[in-house]
């Protein structure tokens, strides 16, 4: 029997998925294809596609493999080949059959780096074969000797397995008094000291390699220094400028000084004055040889500069000295790098140019590219022998991943999908030219979102010819005004360089921000009740004030109308306002401008306006305006070692929906993909409780912010992990390990406050009193911030009732984690009335309400102490 229940014609399709469709940028002629290849399942995608292995085995590229695909002509089903919400990657990996292993292959992490050849790097010789060693070692010597005075400066000792006993044995200061350059490449070096006391010995020395030997894994930072040291002439080191770079360094990267011609001479200079193409890409230079100049170098019309720093060089002698090479038509640098970040300003400084990157420049300057990025290099996924298949994808995975959220008519989910194309869709490689557009599409058969399928469609965006490779945007629709440049380092290595740098600009800024003054004023408010003994009219949208406000001197009303307090839900703007009839001189629970407190973005942003960086609020960034000083900061801390584990956390969720932890630049930046987010340090090292985290909520009661009027409710709320501390990386998928806000569901670790300071107390040998200070101090500079730099938010007619989320660290000093507003406030305590208000012996659950009103609008401050 036929299922009527199933979309069989194609205007139903149309009518049913016409949102999807529209939002997909599915070319409209390309629709009835798309239902047909739907409706019958159809993958032909192998027809007209091959894939192929590139970047040594570790990429795959597609390849159209048939004669000629023009524009918006044909559109192919790609099929999802994994497909979880972030939280159950790690449980699926390790438990669904299959799946680890395809996986390791698609994104070529399953590679068996154990060679069958033996490394003579890896193996402890016998005397035989050092003799052996030794042997071929002097019989290369001889032969360049034999071959006279040239060579005789130039050696060349690459892969002959030489050691250190071998290296000491030569004496090549002896044989070579004259050794220009060295090249050690490929050896078994392995003792720093020995390394050096030879090495230095050779005075003259220009050029030295000692790349891919040992020594250089652990002491490579300690050689380098000691061998710039001790040879005054060195010109280059391991293929890197050295600040004694000359004529001759610029000589040896055009092929002019080598080993036939080793020495700077006449011959030598007029070679670089006839010069037109100079490459010195990936030399590590932070300051430029002074020959290079247009008057060593007049006829130089095409520079590559990419892959160095150029730390030592301001961006105006930078400038001024490209300007001077008056014969200069293309350029090759870093973008972002030292010239900046945007590739039409770099044009319209440098007017001469034809081409940048090696693309047109006029053509740049038509569409107004901020970012070329053809010639980035790819970031290949990073692992070891020791790490297991399921460490290596989830290492390499936001390589692959993409990303959509579910909705129906009623509401959004709150945690996106995460999913990896199959193996065809995952050989798509990025593209500023793409020639090909991917999307996802949710296919329902049965017109309902409980039938779904999800797909992705890929469809030709350019004409496409036999052999081509397809590529597609991975930021297909991301400009430079969302941060394009600094989002390709997801999937590039993007010059580091430029992002230390703003991250440095960044932290003076903070660090020339002035404290905020911290005005602690008698309290100046009164009570409202009237005089006459009659009582405040109260009206509320939320059920815990109605059930637990029980005082005499309130009662409830349901008509806003006739409220003399307003303690509500929503956010009361001057829409509501309006609508409701709500009169100016009405109490509302909420004060204006607010935000600045209760969304994570705004509260980092007025703390920094008021302190800069106060060691109570852990490094934050909004990844919507400051992702590269945060990539600046992530590169920092790699380079000298420091611990590079983040949290990312949604700018207005609470509960920790959407909260991640990574060390994972590449999982940073693709997280961006799921709504705004703040990216914070991790306490690392947080003050445990019983081998658990934990974080405290304290509740604030604000009667005034001119002057600044608050109140801290004495008992506090305790809520802890489930799971015992660790930061081992599979843990960090581990909601129960890292996380105390299990979501008001399952279990729940709450202490009431006597009970844990006590406990406290015994396992950390402290004084809670000292620490409950501090927390008291900072919860006080937080809401002087928001006085200080929002103004506006002052109201003689707000009240407002706020919970303040801390954390300690190892050391017992607070952070500032969050600030929430009355509405999570109230929601907490329909779950664990008693945990909030905590001391039983002194009050009961339902009095919280009771003593909040009693601070807020009379004259009772019991169980609270003003800050």
């Amino acid at each position: 029997m036929p299922d009527h229940s199933k979309i069989t014609a194609f205007d139903d399709f149309a009518k049913v998925h016409a949102i999807l469709l529209a939002a997909s940028g599915i070319p409209p002629a390309l629709h009835r294809q798309l239902f047909h290849k739907l409706s019958f399942e159809i993958f032909d995608g192998g027809n007209f596609f091959t894939i192929e292995q590139c970047e040594g085995g570790r990429q795959r590229r597609l390849i159209f493999s048939s004669q000629f695909l023009p524009m918006e002509s044909d559109i192919f089903l790609i099929d999802h080949a994994w497909t979880f919400r972030l939280s159950d990657a790690l449980k699926q990996l390790k438990e669904v059959p299959g799946l680890v292993e395809r996986m390791a292959a698609l994104m070529c992490v399953d590679l068996d780096l154990e060679s069958n050849s033996i490394d003579v790097r890896e193996v402890e010789f016998g005397e035989n074969q050092k003799n052996e060693i030794m042997k071929n070692v002097l019989k290369v010597l001889e032969r360049e000797m034999e071959r006279g005075s040239h060579s005789s400066t130039w050696l060349e000792l690459e892969e002959l397995g030489i050691n250190d006993d071998i290296l000491s044995s030569l004496d090549l200061p002896s044989r070579f008094p004259n050794l220009v350059a060295l090249n050690l490449w490929g050896n078994r070096l392995q003792n720093a000291d020995t390394v050096v006391q030879e090495v230095t010995k050779c005075k003259n020395l220009r050029a030295l390699w000692l790349n891919d030997n040992p020594v250089l894994e652990n002491c490579g930072s300690f050689v380098a220094n000691a061998i710039r040291e001790g040879i005054s002439s060195l010109e280059i080191y391991n293929s890197c400028f050295t600040n004694n770079s000359s004529e001759w360094a610029l000589g040896f990267c055009q092929g002019i000084i080598g080993m036939d011609n080793p020495n700077f001479s006449t011959e030598t200079a007029n070679a670089l004055e006839a010069i037109t193409s100079l490459d010195l890409s990936d030399r590590c230079i932070n300051n430029l040889p002074k020959a290079f100049s247009p008057a060593i170098m007049p006829s130089l019309s095409h520079i590559n500069l990419k892959g160095n720093h150029l730390d030592g060089v301001a961006l105006d002698d930078l400038l001024n000295l490209l300007r001077g090479f008056t014969c200069l038509q293309e350029l090759e640098v870093d973008i972002p790098g030292p010239l900046g970040n945007n590739a039409v300003w770099i044009l319209e400084s440098l007017p001469r140019l034809s081409s940048l990157n090696g693309i047109n420049a006029s053509n740049i300057l038509d569409i107004g590219k901020h970012v070329v990025d053809s010639a980035l290099k790819p970031r290949l996924p990073d692992f070891t022998l020791a790490q297991t298949l399921v460490d290596r994808v989830i290492g390499a995975m936001w390589l692959y991943l993409m990303t959509y959220r579910l909705a129906d008519e009623e509401k959004i989910d709150e945690t996106s999908v995460w999913y990896v194309m199959d193996e065809l869709g995952s050989a798509l490689r990025h593209s500023e030219k793409a020639n090909f557009r991917v999307a996802p599409f949710l296919f329902m058969p049965e017109g309902k979102l409980q039938s779904a399928v999800s797909y992705s469609v890929l469809w030709p965006t350019l004409d496409v010819n036999y052999g081509d490779e397809c590529t597609r945007d991975f930021l297909f629709g991301i400009g430079e005004e969302k941060q394009r440049s600094a989002r390709l380092t997801a999937w590039f290595h993007t010059p580091e360089n430029y992002f230390t740098q703003e991250f440095k600009y960044y932290k003076r800024q903070l660090e020339s921000k002035g404290l905020c003054p911290t005005n602690k004023k008698p309290p100046i408010t009164k009570g409202i009740l009237p005089s006459n003994g009659h009582p405040l009219y109260v009206y509320t949208d939320i059920p815990q004030v109605e059930e637990f406000l029980s005082r005499p001197e309130f009662v409830l009303t349901t008509d806003p109308k006739d409220a003399d307090i307003i303690w509500a839900s929503m956010q009361v703007d001057e829409e509501v306002r309006k609508a409701v009839g709500i009169k100016d001189n009405q109490y509302i629970n909420q004060f204006p401008f607010e935000a600045c407190l209760v969304m994570k973005h705004h509260l980092a942003e007025t703390i920094h306006e008021a302190h800069g960086s106060p060691e109570w609020l852990q490094p934050t960034y909004n990844l919507e305006t400051h992702l590269s000083q945060l990539i600046g900061d992530y590169i920092t801390r790699k380079r000298v070692g420091f611990d590079n584990l983040w949290i990312l956390k949604p700018w207005n969720m609470a509960r920790t929906i959407d909260t991640t932890v990574t060390d994972d630049i590449s999982a940073i930046i693709r997280l961006m993909e799921t709504g705004p987010k703040i990216c914070q340090k991790y306490i690392e090292r947080p003050a445990l409780f019983k081998g658990r985290k934990f974080d405290l909520r304290y509740i604030v009661l604000v009667r005034s912010m001119k002057p600044v009027e608050i109140f801290l409710a004495d008992v506090f709320w305790v809520r802890l992990a489930n799971n015992q501390f660790t930061l081992e990386k599979s843990s960090l998928f581990e909601y129960e390990t890292h996380f105390t806000v299990m979501n008001y569901i399952g279990r729940l670790n709450h202490m009431n406050t006597p009970e844990f300071v006590q406990e406290f107390e015994e396992e950390h040998e402290v004084k809670w009193f000292d620490i409950h200070k501090r927390v008291r101090t900072m919860i006080r500079s937080v809401f002087d911030s928001a006085a200080t730099v929002h103004p506006e938010m002052h109201s003689p007619f707000s009240r407002a009732m706020y919970g303040v989320d801390v954390m300690l660290d190892h050391l017992f000093m607070p952070k500032i984690l969050e600030v929430t507003y009355c509405p999570d406030c109230s929601r907490a305590c329909k779950y664990d009335t008693k945990a909030i208000v905590g001391d039983r012996a002194v009050m009961k659950g339902h009095e919280f309400f009771n003593i909040v009103f009693g601070c807020l609008f009379l004259d009772e401050m019991n169980h609270v102490t003003p800050l």
